[in-house]
């Protein structure tokens, strides 16, 4: 458990730093280009480069934390052994995505390396700035096959989307009773 949770607290200060890496240097390009007429020359690339980095590694979080939206309504309504297998054939769908797409980003990855070309204004192998590619589709295949060992287990019933109409509904909820507990004082 306390691996779990380390792997966790890295995973969430790396897109924290992501995030604040990418803030901070849209920021500072915003500065110098209205405030000083001049520019940083890698920002924007430095930028995408990390946004990349943000939404493939978030990605795999996503599954993780259960953050991603999706349609389950009629998932949901199938009979519990049917929805098992529907979730397991998805499942085995998004594993054969993640093998494609590592399997493509393998020779892009590899393209890159062979050909030896740097970033446009970074002074980097483009090779090195792509292997976001390879990482984020190990740790998304990593994170489904997880949640398909839950599935076969029975720790878990399916995908854990992000319900909003639900969380819509709760903070509706605590609205309410706020406004309800001011009138009553």
């Amino acid at each position: 458990m306390a691996l779990r949770n380390l792997v966790t607290q890295i995973e969430e200060a790396i897109l924290s730093l992501l995030l604040v890496g990418m803030t901070f240097l849209v920021f500072a390009e915003v500065v110098a280009r209205f405030g000083f007429n001049a520019g940083i020359h890698w920002a924007q690339e430095a930028t995408l480069l990390m946004a990349g980095w943000f939404v493939l590694f978030g990605a795999s979080y996503g599954v993780k934390v259960g953050a991603h939206i999706g349609v389950d309504v009629f998932v949901k309504m199938l009979p519990r052994p049917v929805h098992r297998a529907v979730t397991l054939f998805a499942i085995l769908l998004c594993l054969g995505y993640c093998g494609l797409f590592l399997y493509g980003s393998w020779g892009y990855v590899m393209k890159m390396r062979m050909i030896g070309i740097e970033m446009e204004d970074i002074p980097l192998p483009k090779w090195i700035s792509s292997t976001i590619l390879l990482i984020g589709f190990v740790l998304l295949a990593l994170r489904f096959a997880q949640l398909g060992w839950k599935v076969i287990k029975g720790e878990a019933e399916g995908f854990h989307f992000s319900d909003e109409a639900e969380e819509s509904m709760e903070l509706a909820r605590e609205l309410q009773q706020d406004s309800e507990r001011k009138e009553a004082h």
